[in-house]
């Protein structure tokens, strides 16, 4: 399956959309979810062009996977939201492909806090 250089992460990656940026590294952009479901939620996303944790871990250079995982963590300091920082945690989520419900073909992760979360699934 080939990328899709019309989803919105991309357009956003371009500036052709604007969003709500609250970090930025070399390789990754955060930025305010346009439909928050927990008081914090924010998408962290990559720079490049995948399409799902699968075709990142097997496709992006080791400078880009440090950097992902360093903005997360720098992030979640930043919010206020990691037992670091004082908080009282965070849940990190991606899907990848139909089965997940994965909306948007460009690798994503939801940072959600600020309230407690609940059990991961409900039966």
């Amino acid at each position: 399956m080939s990328y899709d250089d019309q989803n919105i992460f991309a357009k956003i990656i371009s500036g052709e959309i604007p969003c709500d940026k609250i970090y930025e590294s070399e390789f990754t952009i955060v930025f305010e979810d346009i439909r928050p479901q927990a008081p914090s939620h924010v998408l962290i996303i990559p720079r490049g062009k995948y399409r799902d944790i699968n075709d990142f871990s097997k496709n992006a250079n080791n400078d880009e996977i440090l950097d992902l995982n360093k903005s997360i963590s720098i992030v979640a300091d930043k919010l206020g939201v990691s037992e670091d920082a004082g908080g009282g945690g965070y849940r990190l989520i991606t899907n990848a492909g139909k089965d997940s419900h994965q909306e948007v073909p460009h690798l994503h992760f939801h940072l959600v806090a600020g309230k407690p979360l609940g059990p991961l699934l409900v039966e």
